[in-house]
């Protein structure tokens, strides 16, 4: 998810769901390495559980990388092996790696032998012509026997050539079945789902057959998707904090952080979708939207999209009466 799940993003769904793994973007490794750390790995304690997302081919690079993520307090490590953007097949990562299965398992053994927390691997059911069922057994078996024991499946293979990465994220048809019979092959291994998954009923459909999902662009545009997550997957009695509370509670953590610098509109772009389908969520957008770009712009914009909100039935949290 480059450029949607920063921390800024991550600490407003943080808000919605206490339990639900949030993942970072994908960072190479030679950034993590040689780039401002801070600005690419730093997060805040409340966000966690978070995993840190990988890329790269390099396996010295890599561990390095990855025991610089668990330093910061990373609870795991991901590599992602899915990404089908030219960008990344140009710096040899990526989904192209799926072509590579012994440079893959030569980088998570090095990856697993450098922190204590697991190292976890994404990928694709394939790409181009390897796509079929015994490729992907045969990448995922070599993988797991470096060591890696949880695999995060895209269910769709992707087309390294002739479709752009969005078209890769809705051309090639979905196959949840080759991820189902992953599973039944390796019962042993976390087998986890993720490709167009767009409802927490269709989550415990796949939690029959897998082990977890993964909801991607879904929670990104619907994040109140994940208010139901705690609850019906892990228990969880107390209720969720309502919309109005969670954007005064943004409210908050915006104002620290413009403190620090940061500029309204890269927080505010991710809440966006927070009343989608309820009453007020248009006018919710615009004013975030036209507002919080403006030079200066503090919390009070947010306030007042909240109050745009109230105007349409959603009533606001006793603090900001």
């Amino acid at each position: 998810m480059m450029e949607w799940t920063d921390r800024h993003c991550r600490y407003f769904l943080r808000l919605i769901s206490a339990r639900a793994l949030l993942y970072t973007e994908m960072v190479t490794s030679a950034a993590v390495i040689h780039g401002d750390r801070d600005r690419l790995l730093g997060f805040d304690a409340r966000e966690q559980p978070v995993a840190l997302q990988l890329g790269g081919s390099d396996p010295r690079e890599l561990a390095e990388a990855a025991r610089i993520g668990a330093d910061y307090g990373y609870e795991e490590i991901n590599l992602n092996i899915g990404c089908p953007s030219d960008r990344v097949q140009s710096g040899r990562f990526g989904a192209c790696l799926m072509a590579e299965s012994e440079l893959v398992a030569e980088c998570v053994g090095s990856m697993i032998a450098a922190v204590d927390v697991p190292v976890t691997v994404k990928c694709r059911i394939g790409i181009n012509d390897q796509d079929s069922e015994e490729d992907l057994e045969r990448f995922v078996a070599l993988v797991a026997a470096a060591g890696c024991e949880t695999f995060i499946v895209h269910a769709r293979k992707a087309w390294l050539e002739g479709l752009s990465p969005k078209q890769n994220r809705d051309v090639p048809p979905l196959d949840y079945e080759r991820v189902y019979a992953l599973k039944r092959m390796h019962p042993g291994l976390a087998i986890i789902i993720n490709g167009g998954i767009t409802s927490l009923a269709a989550a415990q459909e796949h939690l029959a057959r897998v082990d977890g999902v993964m909801l991607g662009r879904a929670a990104y545009h619907e994040p109140w998707l994940l208010a139901g997550v705690d609850r019906l997957f892990f228990g969880e009695t107390a209720q969720p904090l309502s919309r109005a509370r969670v954007v005064e509670a943004f409210a908050d953590y915006a104002e620290a952080q413009l403190g620090h610098g940061v500029r309204l509109h890269r927080m505010t772009r991710h809440i966006l979708g927070l009343y989608h389908g309820e009453p007020g969520a248009r006018a919710f957008r615009r004013h975030l939207s036209e507002n919080a770009t403006r030079p200066g712009a503090g919390i009070d914009v947010l306030h007042e999209a909240l109050e745009q909100v109230q105007r349409a039935g959603d009533p606001l949290p006793a603090a900001a009466e």
